[in-house]
């Protein structure tokens, strides 16, 4: 199989690395995807950093609040961290048109740093969302559909999302200023029709943009009215075709499960309370925080779980099995003498 993967360097040589189905085991691979929604703070962040699944942050996501295992963005290098380029612990993802640009503050090329993978995009519709006979990363001009293709190649099951509420709310200063004018806003609705509907009462972007905002992001940034007003439609948008995309997620036995309350995704997919999944995980892989290892220096003797039957290993179908080799013993198989 044909890798999409590689290592690049500045003078264009590049090699081939094979990361496809990495992640896959013997029971789905989970994976925590972090956005910058303003309710990341409101998580348990520590038992999350401390949970024994990768985080895959975007952008800014989880800045002063976790470091990831992988990181990726669709946007210019200029709006990122120098830390996340030269940390060589983090896996970086990067498109290759952003290979040749320039860490900031520095006068490296983001392919020189460590641990940077790059990558070819690919155009698909709603019925090969992912694929596994894709030859490039999901393409939706969006870093979190980028993101949710780079796990699912790599072979990431399920994908716990945090801090996603794809969608910019408005303060509740600027929600009085508009009822004093006739206009309500309709939560169902995506801000641009808030602000259609603003505009014909004489309420102007900048009217808006001079009362108190509300966060737009657990980090310290914001974006002009206008400009937040576009991002809350793109992920309107996006949230409708993750939508219409979820035979294909089943088909490929991929799970979206938002642990992001109030989330535009939570009409469309499970929502779990994060501290249910942590519960869960512990369960499902092991509590790294809770492993007693008294007595494991020593030991010598296979640590099963409590069995009902017994384990044995069966030669594969591709083998030639001769089954009158066996005689079936009230305690089990055995080969014959």
């Amino acid at each position: 199989m044909a890798t999409m993967f590689s290592r690049l360097q500045t003078d264009g040589t590049e090699t081939a690395i094979r990361l496809q189905n990495q992640y896959i085991g013997p029971q789905p691979s989970a994976c925590w995807l972090i956005g910058g929604g303003p309710s990341l703070s409101s998580l348990p962040i520590p038992k999350i950093a401390a949970s024994p699944l990768p985080k895959m942050t975007i952008n800014l996501a989880g800045t002063q609040l976790l470091r990831p295992t992988f990181w990726t963005s669709y946007d210019p290098t200029v709006r990122f961290h120098r830390s996340v380029y030269l940390d060589p612990s983090i896996t970086k993802f990067v498109h290759r048109r952003r290979a040749m640009e320039t860490v900031p503050e520095s006068t490296f090329k983001v392919c020189e740093c460590p641990n940077v993978i790059v990558f070819d995009r690919q155009k698909r519709g709603y019925s090969e969302f992912v694929s596994s006979s894709a030859t490039g990363i999901l393409d939706w001009a969006d870093s979190f559909v980028q993101a949710i293709d780079l796990l699912y190649q790599l072979g990431f099951r399920i994908i716990y999302l945090a801090g996603c509420e794809m969608r910019v709310r408005l303060s509740p200063e600027q929600k009085a200023f508009a009822a004093a004018k006739g206009v309500t806003l309709d939560s169902r609705q995506p801000l641009k029709t808030f602000l259609h509907d603003c505009k014909r009462a004489g309420i102007s972007a900048t009217d808006l943009d001079r009362r108190p905002k509300a966060k737009q992001y657990h980090f310290d940034d914001w974006k002009p009215f206008a400009s937040a007003v576009q991002t809350d439609w793109h992920y309107f948008r996006i949230t409708q075709m993750l939508r219409l995309s979820r035979t294909a997620m089943t088909t490929a036995g991929l799970q979206l499960i938002s642990v992001t309350p109030h989330s535009r995704l939570n009409d469309f997919f499970p929502y779990v309370p994060a501290g249910k999944v942590i519960k869960f995980v512990d369960g499902y892989v092991g509590s790294p925080n809770r492993e007693s290892v008294r007595g494991l220096v020593t030991r010598q003797d296979p640590r099963l779980p409590s069995l009902r039957g017994i384990m044995q290993d069966i030669p594969s179908p591709t083998e030639r099995i001769d089954e009158s080799e066996f005689i079936v013993e009230a305690e089990g198989p055995v080969r014959a003498a």
